[in-house]
């Protein structure tokens, strides 16, 4: 994998260590050469993650659509940015620059954006892996409703078992490097995003 798309908060929170694993999360990427593709803010877990890439001269590609970009937000030294239209957009981009996904600790958006990403594989609309680093058990509960809705048949162990999930950052890139994708429904026609 090249370049990683991070979907995560573009708040901080008040937890160290999600905070600190944000940051060695992006100084990893470039320690691997993986470029991060992400939504180009500057605070919260989004700018720690970014920093931690640009700080050991790694590459990063924010993209954002034009009624966020605004001096405040966007991040000053990217390698690349691209302003969109729309969120929608935003995640069409993201999805096209990358060879894999990774969720870390975020809130509405980041869920947005996990379970797009998430279904969208589920149909059978792309091959490419999708990991949780499950950052001090911040996942912990949405793994147990992934879990729920297995067990009262809303969603199949397969689908599920599609998703990796690690507590660090080498576990997590090495599930994603293995990782072989579920075959694509038969009755689904596979059309381009």
């Amino acid at each position: 994998m090249k370049n990683i798309a991070v979907f995560c908060g573009s708040s901080e929170g008040n937890d160290q260590h999600i905070i600190d694993q944000s940051y060695q999360l992006g100084k990893t990427f470039a320690q691997k050469d993986i470029a991060l593709v992400y939504g180009a803010a500057k605070i919260g877990i989004m700018g720690k993650v970014a920093q931690g890439v640009l700080d050991n001269n790694g590459s990063v590609i924010g993209v954002i659509p034009y009624f966020l970009e605004t001096k405040e937000i966007v991040h000053d030294h990217l390698s690349e940015l691209i302003v969109t239209d729309n969120m929608h957009d935003r995640k069409v981009i993201m999805y096209d620059r990358s060879d894999g996904f990774i969720i870390i600790p975020g809130g509405f958006g980041t869920m947005d954006e996990f379970f797009e990403i998430t279904t969208w594989g589920q149909l059978g609309l792309h091959t490419k892996p999708i990991g949780i680093l499950n950052s001090n058990g911040y996942y912990d509960a949405l793994i147990a409703q992934c879990k729920t809705m297995v067990k009262k048949g809303f969603l199949k162990q397969e689908n599920l078992d599609a998703v990796v999930i690690d507590e660090t950052i080498d576990g997590l890139l090495e599930k994603m490097n293995n990782y072989v994708p579920l075959p694509a429904p038969k009755w689904l026609n596979k059309e381009r995003l």
